[in-house]
């Protein structure tokens, strides 16, 4: 938002150098820790399976694709399994959740039954609003898998 949509939304504004120049100082976590501090490893523990969730923001908006995979690849114990079309949408996106439920949920359950297929202990991302609708979802069909964070994965000792 604060990257992209800022400076659009003040585009005619006196304020719009000002949301550029604060976009250019904005990071999403694992683009800053892979691409700005040059970590990789973390020193985290994870010992659970886990599959990533491509969120559309961090695909799309940001671009980012491999620095959370790099984070996860450095967490010691994690075993980080492939998902099938790990970067299609989980259909929350905001308002569309609201405008579109039924083709929201519809795609929900399609991702959620994706990470089912990998038997995978936790399914984490980088964006919130993907890992509460996924997590829902995942909870309605008593699936095994639980959603978390990539930054708590990151911060765990080993539990």
């Amino acid at each position: 938002m604060v990257r992209v949509f800022y400076p659009e939304l003040l585009a005619q504004s006196p304020l719009k150098a000002e949301a550029e120049a604060i976009g250019k100082r904005t990071y999403e976590l694992s683009e800053y820790l892979v691409k700005v501090a040059g970590v990789t490893d973390v020193g985290a523990k994870f010992p659970h399976t886990v599959t990533y969730h491509a969120s559309c923001h961090g695909l799309r908006e940001l671009n980012l694709k491999e620095e959370p995979l790099k984070l996860l690849r450095g967490v010691a114990g994690l075993k980080l399994v492939d998902m099938a079309r790990f970067d299609e949408c989980c259909g929350f996106g905001g308002t569309f959740a609201t405008k579109f439920a039924s083709i929201s949920t519809a795609m929900g359950v399609s991702k959620a039954d994706n990470i089912s297929a990998t038997d995978a202990e936790f399914v984490t991302s980088i964006d919130p609003s993907c890992l509460m609708h996924v997590q829902g979802i995942l909870g309605k069909k008593s699936a095994k898998a639980k959603a978390i964070h990539l930054a708590s994965i990151l911060a765990s000792e080993g539990r």
